[in-house]
């Protein structure tokens, strides 16, 4: 989820070699061995189908039934629509090359995975953002969510999430053509992580580094604060119910939120803090593995299981009985 948030610490290259316009990167990914490659193929175009279909289920259910048109399920359909387009940004480039026996990536498509890679991942963080204000609305004042959360401001949370996200990405993507490249490049990552592509750079990369931490601290920092300021006020506000049945019926509202949330950035924060103190690139891919892959294919498992809206929808969408008796 967030390398663009904790910037790699290592040293840029002192000697200049060979420097000119690089057309191609290789990527290294996870392992030379052939005898692997077929299992790192058949893992990861799993665990991509499963994402894939897993979201697109979620979408389908939230729009095909009128009694989820409301904030919380826009902001979800478009939530599972933005995990599609992320591990539909690195996987199947990867997938390719296990499958061609070839590691190279253009310039022009690495700058272009960068820039799309950096959108979805800024987009996901902004929207998860979103929904805790959405649920922090609907829990402390309920009397006023169909005022507050109206589709207007829902349009145009969701606009700004997502020109928040173009523009950061158009930020890095211009900034990193600025920079030069020795010949034959090789990226220690399955896919043009923009990180490491920085410090790869023959020339000058401190500009490039002071945005990093700039941006890290503005779209890593700002949202994180603003879910825990959320959550603050609907546990302050959970706590001031009488009964426990009422406590239990508010909490289990953002119960999922609350599960993706964490899955979110305890796999981006925790781990790659992890890989970061060891400066293993192997470590490194694992952590954006946790967050490129595995965190959008639990996500519409962690909304179906803990969602019985989504259940019912889900059932009537492949034309099962609706029964009340089957969601107790």
């Amino acid at each position: 989820m967030l390398h663009f948030l904790f910037p790699d610490s290592h040293d840029h290259p002192t000697e200049p070699m060979n420097s000119t316009k690089c057309l191609e990167f290789l990527l290294l990914g996870f392992s030379e061995e052939p005898k692997v490659q077929p299992l790192i193929f058949g893992l990861f175009l799993s665990m991509y189908l499963i994402a894939v279909f897993g979201n697109l289920l979620i979408i389908l259910a939230t729009t095909s039934d009128s009694h989820l048109h409301t904030p919380m399920y826009f902001f979800l359909s478009i939530l599972s629509f933005t995990d599609i387009c992320l591990t539909s940004t690195t996987v199947p480039k990867m997938l390719v090359n296990i499958q061609t026996q070839s590691k190279v990536i253009t310039y022009a498509g690495c700058i272009t995975q960068m820039f799309f890679f950096l959108l979805f991942v800024v987009f996901d963080d902004l929207l998860l953002t979103v929904m805790a204000y959405d649920r922090y609305v609907a829990i402390c004042h309920p009397l006023h969510y169909s005022v507050i959360m109206n589709p207007w401001l829902c349009g145009q949370l969701a606009l700004a999430s997502w020109t928040i996200g173009a523009l950061h990405a158009l930020l890095h993507s211009l900034m990193a053509l600025r920079l030069s490249f020795c010949t034959r490049v090789e990226i220690p990552h399955f896919y043009c992580d923009f990180t490491k592509l920085v410090h790869l750079a023959c020339s000058d990369a401190f500009i490039n580094d002071m945005v990093m931490y700039f941006t890290s601290l503005l779209l890593g920092g700002g949202p994180l604060s603003g879910i825990l300021y959320s959550y603050c006020k609907i546990v302050s506000s959970i706590h001031t119910i009488p009964s426990a049945q009422g406590k239990h019926k508010a909490f289990s509202t953002c119960a999922s939120h609350l599960s993706v949330v964490s899955l979110f950035y305890c796999t981006g924060l925790g781990v790659y803090l992890s890989s970061a103190a060891t400066h293993s690139s192997h470590s490194s891919e694992r952590a954006s593995v946790m967050y490129t892959v595995v965190t959008p294919m639990l996500n519409p498992f962690i909304y179906s299981l803990r969602n019985k809206d989504i259940k019912r929808a889900l059932k009537r969408l492949f034309g099962a009985k609706d029964k009340r008796t089957d969601f107790s």
